[in-house]
């Protein structure tokens, strides 16, 4: 059987399950009795046990088995829950995320990881032995000689569905001991009816083992909906027995006499049980069995099969509403589809041209659908933030502790969705931005309590939509930037002259250049001059542009402003002269047609009155040195916004909305931040794309003394 497809998603949800655990081991260091926190990690460690063995995956199984012991322990109230305990579980988690594609590979552990395994395990020895003796337990149970029986009865479809029933007694045997084993044949049809393809192999067994009856349970969890499962624990009376067997399909007296040769029962217990039964009185147990010593007072017996709790059902079915997919078919997709919307343009093109009704109407219509497809293609490719800033509640606890300050990350607008591909390139800079913020920007204990500020800092991530971008906000509560400190360092270094009027704006704008520093020693996280400056280059490759708000004494806000996606965008068409450009449609306010007087005020002035407002204004043709040999009678223009700023375009002719498929701009050009990519038309013509925030980034320069 080829398991590869299994065993990527295993890779997969395995580290999503880390990462989960990751998390609630975060949250319980703040509320270290929470019940639900403990369970949630032991059924994550749980299950990557559970799932690791049922691939073979030996190195997975023994270290989590030992991670599960400890869980078990912490659950059952016997060992408490402090800060070391926490780093020794963060550790583990970053063993198993470490170690993960090794062992899928088949590939040894390099000697680092072996030894950073030996010492996890003697820390997780160290716990465990402490919380036995504590507990005193100094002996096994008295059901430890005793086992537990299963009868097992598969759906015929469980080979279909790739499930092979050895894996769980492989599983099984991992965890414990099967004494004895024997095969169910009555279901088994003649020679001629055999489906190679079905399984209707029955199965008892006997078996030994610490694992609880959940553990047990949860052996078979992967084929839930494919069998049925009967549980009997050690030392159970012998009416369980007897009412397992008449609850079975087979024929009792042939299933009595497996479990005697199990060793389950003796040959007088099944005939006094199997008589008592026959004569319609109650089971009850021999004068000898009653005599033993105490066991369980009442019989635990589970039937895992198709007959579940309605809320388990709603669950399982809520599940099967979400398929993986892989990225580069999801790509894929996305490309056809920018060649769709090209291609349907260009349809609708030659349909106007044509005059011909049907054929405008029917152009039309497709260009509907397309639009349709589109957007459902492009909401596939959008994912929320949320999942991107849990992972910074780790880096804000291991960085918190390196230095020594008191710090915690809250956390607003994980919900807000953006696109996959700038959600997986945003995530350095916000790495950058948090640890800055913490190394920099929060206070030592100390200093905070002098400052009348509580003891520990707040470092905060925020995400919301804005004017058809997403924004990103890291902000924390700390010393705040010095504008006098941050242009004595930068004439110092050369990067802006002594006399310089700068804004405060343009003053923290300096923090983001190449090599600018105010740390006055090196640490482990900041004080090179490096980071910044990635930041800001990486977000500008993002389309995106980074501002700085900041008070003294206060706090900063460090605002990152993305495009929404990367790929496809609703465009409205301009033309200057003989060319065609493209206005980003989320950033377009409003056009308005621009007379002959105001045409002359706006060469004069370099701004416009709109209804009260002061709306400064950007002439294309003269920025782009567009000679104008049409020699047009009528200009119109179109106001844009970034942010809180506007400005006004003004171009010759508005064409109308049109859908773009954005192609990214050569090396050759990438100087060019007037410009954020190109488009084809219908026509098959090149229009290039107008980056709003780089033009109005101009016009602020442009009036600056």
């Amino acid at each position: 059987m080829n398991l590869d497809a299994a065993i990527e998603t295993y890779r997969v949800e395995s580290f999503e399950l880390i990462d989960n655990m990751e998390q609630a081991l975060i949250e319980l260091e703040q509320d270290t009795t929470n019940p639900e926190l403990i369970n949630a990690i032991f059924r994550t460690a749980h299950t990557l046990k559970g799932s690791g063995g049922l691939f073979g995956f030996d190195r997975i199984v023994g270290f989590t088995h030992q991670l599960e012991n400890l869980l078990d322990q912490v659950r059952n109230g016997l060992l408490g829950v402090d800060a070391g305990l926490i780093s020794l579980l963060l550790e583990c988690a970053d063993h198993l995320r470490n170690v993960l594609e090794p062992v899928i590979a088949g590939i040894a552990l390099t000697p680092e990881l072996e030894a950073h395994r030996d010492r996890l395990q003697t820390g997780l020895g160290h716990y465990l032995g402490g919380s036995v003796e504590a507990a005193g337990v100094t002996g096994s149970s008295a059901a430890t000689n005793a086992h537990w029986h299963l009868s097992l009865r598969f759906d015929p479809s469980v080979l279909q569905h790739g499930l092979d029933p050895v894996s769980f007694f492989n599983y099984l045997n991992q965890q414990g001991e099967i004494v004895s084993l024997m095969p169910i044949l009555d279901q088994t049809p003649g020679l001629a009816d055999i489906d190679p393809e079905c399984c209707y192999t029955g199965f008892e067994l006997a078996y030994r083992s610490d694992l609880p009856q959940e553990g047990i349970e949860s052996a078979f969890e992967f084929v839930r909906e494919d069998c049925t499962l009967h549980l009997l624990p050690p030392a159970s009376p012998v009416s369980a027995y007897i009412a397992l067997i008449h609850a079975l399909p087979e024929d009792p007296a042939g299933l009595g006499d497996v479990l005697v040769r199990l060793g389950t029962l003796t040959a007088g217990e099944l005939a006094h049980g199997l008589s008592r039964y026959a004569a319609g009185g109650e089971v009850a147990d021999p004068p000898a069995l009653a005599e033993t010593p105490e066991g369980p007072a009442v019989v635990a017996e589970t039937a895992i099969d198709r007959h579940e709790p309605e809320a388990h059902k709603d669950h399982r079915h809520s599940d099967k509403h979400f398929i993986r997919i892989d990225g580069d078919r999801l790509q894929l997709l996305i490309n056809l589809v920018g060649e769709l919307v090209i291609a349907g343009a260009n349809t609708h093109l030659l349909a106007k041209q044509a005059a011909a009704a049907p054929v405008v109407e029917s152009a039309a219509n497709l260009i509907r659908l397309i639009e349709e497809v589109r957007n459902i293609a492009l909401g596939l490719q959008m994912v929320q933030i949320g999942s991107t800033f849990q992972r910074f509640q780790r880096v804000v606890h291991d960085v918190s502790h390196e230095l020594g300050k008191e710090i915690r990350l809250t956390l607003s607008g994980g919900d807000t969705e953006l696109d996959k591909s700038v959600v997986e390139q945003i995530g350095d800079p916000l790495m950058h931005l948090v640890r800055n913020a913490m190394d920099h920007g929060i206070e030592p204990v100390e200093e905070r309590l002098a400052r009348g500020k509580p003891r520990q800092g707040t470092v905060s991530l925020n995400a919301y939509h804005d004017s058809g971008s997403i924004v990103l906000e890291v902000t924390d509560d700390g010393y705040g930037l010095n504008q006098d400190r941050i242009r004595a360092k930068a004439v110092e270094r050369g990067i802006c002259p002594p006399d310089a009027n700068l804004s405060a704006e343009a003053v923290y704008a300096l923090i983001f250049e190449p090599g600018f520093s105010t740390a006055e020693k090196i640490s482990s996280l900041s004080g090179r001059g490096v980071g910044l400056d990635v930041v800001k280059r990486n977000v500008e490759a993002l389309r995106g542009e980074v501002q700085v708000d900041s008070e003294p004494g206060y706090g900063t806000c460090v605002r990152i402003r993305l495009p929404l996606t990367l790929a496809i965008i609703d465009g409205f068409l301009v033309r200057i002269a003989n060319e065609r450009y493209v206005i980003p449609m989320d950033m377009l306010v409003e056009c308005l047609e621009l007379d002959s007087q105001s045409r002359e005020y706006s060469r004069r002035q370099g701004y416009l009155d709109v209804r009260g407002e002061v709306l400064p204004v950007i002439r294309l043709d003269e920025l782009f040195g567009i000679r104008n040999k049409r020699q047009e009678h009528r200009e119109n223009i179109a106001v844009v916004r970034y942010g809180h700023q506007r400005a006004g375009l003004i171009v010759d002719e508005l064409l109308g909305e049109f859908q773009t498929v954005i192609k990214p701009l050569g090396a050759l050009f990438a100087h060019l931040n007037t410009i954020s990519g190109s488009t084809i038309l219908g026509s098959g013509e090149v229009a290039l794309i107008l980056d709003i925030p780089g033009l109005i980034d101009h016009l602020l320069a442009r009036r600056l003394p």
